[in-house]
């Protein structure tokens, strides 16, 4: 299995703390499209090997497709990427591929709509829910097959942080036990 994740990486690291003692799941790798990224540092502490690749490579097969093989990927995890995946990787990895969203799509999904910017639109619309879908990865963001959805209630009096912790509670206790229903 590869993680691809953009950023801070707890669910990368709650996925493989999760996984560390099942034999028959190995987190091979981990991606990151930025060398800033905290989740380096978190796959590092686990001893599992990590790159960072740019658009051009995440987008060239000849680069990302023997990449995956070296590390012989069957099962990608997108936790927190905020790259799009590019068709030929969507294609290869059909029905193998998946990603969570902070959200209950198809509300609040697409282009531009991950973190913050979907506690906000949560926020403003007034809902009364929240909560985070699992979906697989298709060629359109956030368009894939709903694997899984779990839902919380939100107050009125909830900002945008409350709604953050609310819906991480949510990614770091579901994200692995789904994905270990599919493996």
């Amino acid at each position: 299995m590869a993680i691809f994740a953009s950023g801070n990486g707890s669910n990368c690291e709650n996925i493989i703390s999760y996984f560390k003692d099942v034999s028959n799941v190995n987190i091979a790798l981990v991606v990151t499209n930025r060398p800033d990224a905290y989740v380096l540092t978190r796959a590092a502490r686990y001893g599992v090997p990590s790159t960072v690749i740019d658009k051009k490579h995440l987008n060239d097969p000849d680069f990302i497709i023997p990449l995956l093989n070296k590390y012989k990927i069957n099962f990608i995890v997108l936790a927190g990427f905020l790259a799009m995946i590019p068709e030929f990787l969507t294609k290869r990895y059909d029905h193998r591929m998946v990603n969570i969203h902070p959200s209950l799509l198809p509300l609040y999904g697409g282009k531009g709509m991950y973190g913050h910017h979907v506690h906000e639109a949560v926020k403003a619309a007034g809902d009364k829910e929240t909560g985070i879908t699992i979906h697989y990865v298709n060629s359109r963001y956030d368009e894939g097959d709903i694997i899984a959805q779990f839902s919380v209630p939100l107050s009125p009096d909830d900002n945008i942080d409350d709604i953050r912790m609310k819906v991480h509670f949510l990614e770091l206790k579901h994200f692995p036990e789904v994905i270990k229903a599919i493996l």
